[in-house]
């Protein structure tokens, strides 16, 4: 056999060797199923499912374990009904405001109730969370990352202009990468005036072993602010070890009943990241807010009370009686004496005068199955910010320039699964 013909069956060998061994698994990889973007992690086993249509994570998933509160079973029961569950995102505004009117630019802006999307006398959450008039702009997967981003023209919608008469378009990329999701918000102003921006998210979290009564919480923040019952701030602040009694990177939540409270002055690391964690049994559940978030709000609620939340909205106190209770903060003041200020309210708090509550309380045994929950909202300005500011209580106020745009993101990570 000649040289030319033994150099021939040699490279045959080898294309038939290379053909027979399968390719790389890829390791991240973006499917569409109808209404769903599916987004993977393999090497992490992090799948995220984005119904595109909502701009909404409705499920996002480490080793089949959910992170967020699952409350519907379906694709089809979550559109009809996206209630406290997925990645709520909540505009033009976060959380409640004081009047059924809003401030910006030095002008007030009163809501038209009648259309329904607002309603008083506390408006909350903004109305766009729910919306299906978001656009598919593309979905992907290359050796990095896999990503989804959607796109909400604002502008086009009659009715959400009528109450925020700022013309502008929400770009949101949800991307997976190295075990981390990040949901990345673009506002773009398209109108001729400055554009106040006080969005926030409304992640509602869990962890796989144990409930509420097990879990703890730390929170890089230095400020809480006091709210009235009603859940608006008065605009007065105390440092947040004084309001929770204890270390805020060790904060037991079976200690407390309601939380729906308010942070600021965030701790932040060298990239100007702050990170709230949820903890036990050697498993944490990280949120990871970067600079342009200025807020983070905790809400849970006790076992005691079922821990499903319900909905939120402008009402009275949600602990019995209204009162506070902030464990080594001595007596609350009596029920009904004034505007109180908040808790964290001790469970079971006996009507009158509140007191901290013992070491452990005696909480009511939880529903077989429950688990409870706490909300870990990112939110680029306080509750009540848009008409605190013009009350000059609120500093930070954000807002984009005619023909600008404002971009950040927050990421949701896990440790230990």
């Amino acid at each position: 056999m000649t040289r030319h013909h033994l150099w021939r069956r040699a490279l045959a060998f080898a294309f038939v060797c290379f053909a027979a061994t399968p390719a790389a698994a890829q390791q991240y990889t973006a499917k569409q199923n109808g209404d769903v973007i599916e987004l993977q992690d393999m090497k992490a086993q992090m799948n995220v499912s984005v119904i595109w249509s909502m701009s909404n994570a409705w499920r996002i998933q480490v080793k089949g374990q959910d992170l967020t509160r699952p409350t519907a079973t379906t694709v089809e029961e979550f559109m009809a009904r996206p209630g406290l569950s997925g990645v709520p995102f909540l505009a033009p505004f976060a959380n409640r405001l004081d009047d059924t009117a809003f401030y910006a630019n030095g002008k007030k802006y009163n809501f038209d109730l009648e259309l329904g999307n607002v309603r008083g006398p506390i408006p909350s959450t903004g109305y766009v969370n729910g919306s299906k008039a978001w656009k598919l702009v593309e979905f992907k997967a290359d050796q990095n990352s896999a990503w989804v981003t959607c796109k909400l023209d604002f502008y086009r919608n009659p009715q959400y202009m009528k109450q925020f008469p700022f013309a502008h378009t929400v770009t949101m990329t949800y991307r997976l990468a190295d075990g981390t999701l990040e949901v990345r918000t673009r506002l773009d102003n398209l109108s001729d005036e400055p554009m106040p921006v006080v969005i926030g998210f409304r992640p509602i979290y869990q962890l796989p072993d144990g409930n509420r009564d097990d879990w703890t919480v730390s929170v890089d923040a230095k400020t809480h602010w006091i709210e009235i019952p009603q859940r608006l701030p008065t605009g007065e602040t105390q440092p947040i070890e004084n309001f929770f009694g204890v270390d805020r990177t060790a904060i037991p939540l079976k200690n407390y009943a309601l939380i729906d409270d308010v942070f600021t002055d965030l701790v932040r690391d060298a990239n100007g990241r702050a990170t709230v964690k949820l903890i036990y049994n050697g498993k944490e559940l990280h949120e990871i807010l970067g600079p342009k978030y200025k807020t983070v709000l905790l809400w849970s609620t006790p076992l005691s009370q079922g821990g499903g939340g319900g909905a939120r909205g402008g009402g009275a106190g949600r602990a019995a009686g209204g009162g506070q209770g902030a464990p080594g903060g001595g007596a609350g003041r009596a029920a009904g004496q004034g505007a109180t200020p908040s808790g964290p309210y001790p469970v079971d708090p006996a009507q009158g005068v509140k007191v901290a509550p013992p070491a452990v309380p005696g909480a009511a045994a939880p529903a077989t199955g429950n688990k409870g929950f706490i909300a870990f909202e990112p939110m680029v300005a306080i509750t009540d910010a848009l008409n605190l500011a013009h009350k000059g209580i609120y500093k930070e106020l954000q807002s984009i320039p005619p023909g600008g745009s404002w971009e950040e993101s927050f990421w949701v990570t896990t440790k230990g699964y």
